[in-house]
């Protein structure tokens, strides 16, 4: 394996490390609803750190309002829309940790949107321009490292199951809150579904960029039009929860502002990481090759694994059997086989 394809894969190892801890800084939060700290730390994650990246592809000479104008406005609305859907994704996927923890939770919905990320993009792009052939970069190398992504992810789903069967409701409710299994699967394969589209959007957006942008910032664009979409869908639901819920107050709380945005631009940050990683990272794959195709399956594979050393760590596994965490570690294993597994296959 080059030394090229091992630095992308650090790189964007860092991202996934960086976005699995963004539920941490989250706790600290004081004395708001869930749905006005998601807004306001979703006002970092997906408008200003990613408009701040997107500048990073407009070389000097150029600007903002010249690389939208120039661009298939058709490709732009596309990219915008799957960002939109993947808004629905982002708030399934907070629930889903509400009532499967940070591992089990990102596990789930990370791992369905992993693969379903990596397939829907060549799909749909083939769809709406054949003449892009988008589909041969479907290979064999891209599914069957799919499909040991999602082999590992089943796995973790199992040790999950077994988590279930074998604790006691306090025990559950010690570890996780709200914790319950069968409706935060339902919610977490909603979640991975619709996060799927993220990356879909990424395809329509690939090529709105100057010829002048460096490679490791080509995705930036599109990237800042995925989560701008993304914020709309998320400002509505938690609007329309701080209406339900009589929870405007909690802007008008001075004396936790500083606090809170200070954790709420800390999670943003962390999260952003991920995708500014993903970017950077992919820079160093050659371009329609396996490594590049599953660039996208590769993040969320890294994120699950490192979500759940932070469920190692919350204690969320705690009172599990051996062979529980044992099941738990294998399926870990495969996971980030299924990173390398293209470049071993070629």
């Amino acid at each position: 394996m080059g030394s090229s394809i091992l630095l992308g894969l650090l790189i964007i190892a860092i991202g996934a490390f960086c976005q699995s801890s963004c539920y941490v800084p989250i706790n600290k939060i004081k004395g708001w609803s869930w749905e006005s700290y998601w807004i306001v730390q979703g006002v970092f994650a997906w408008l200003v750190l990613p408009f701040l990246g997107l500048l990073l592809a407009v070389p000097s000479g150029h600007s903002v309002g010249e690389l939208f104008a120039n661009a298939n406005s058709f490709n732009v609305w596309m990219t915008i829309l799957f960002g939109v859907l993947w808004g629905v994704g982002g708030l399934t996927f907070g629930l889903s940790m509400r009532y499967l923890g940070v591992a089990l939770g990102q596990s789930i919905a990370l791992g369905t949107c992993a693969g379903l990320g990596t397939i829907m993009g060549p799909v749909l792009l083939n769809m709406f321009f054949p003449e892009m052939k988008a589909l041969e970069s479907l290979t064999f190398s891209v599914i069957l490292g799919v499909v040991v992504c999602l082999v590992g992810i089943a796995v973790i789903g199992i040790a999950g199951g077994m988590k279930s069967a074998s604790l006691s409701e306090e025990e559950k409710k010690a570890a996780v809150k709200d914790f319950n299994f069968p409706k935060g699967l339902a919610i977490a394969l909603l979640a991975g579904f619709m996060s799927g589209c993220f990356n879909v959007g990424l395809e329509f957006g690939k090529g709105i960029n100057f010829p002048e942008t460096a490679d490791m910032f080509k995705t930036l664009p599109a990237t800042f039009l995925v989560t701008l979409g993304g914020f709309v869908t998320n400002a509505v639901y938690c609007f329309w929860q701080n209406t339900k819920n009589k929870t405007w107050g909690d802007y008008a709380k001075k004396e936790v502002w500083g606090n809170n945005l200070l954790f709420c631009l800390l999670a943003g940050a962390l999260w952003y990481s991920q995708f500014f990683g993903l970017s950077l990272g992919r820079s160093f794959f050659v371009p329609g090759s396996a490594m590049d195709t599953l660039a996208f399956c590769i993040l969320m594979a890294l994120n699950v694994t490192f979500s759940n050393v932070w469920g190692i760590i919350l204690k969320e596994w705690k009172g599990c059997s051996t062979k529980t965490i044992a099941v738990l570690v294998c399926g870990l294993v495969i996971l980030v086989f299924s990173t390398f597994l293209p470049q071993f296959i070629g």
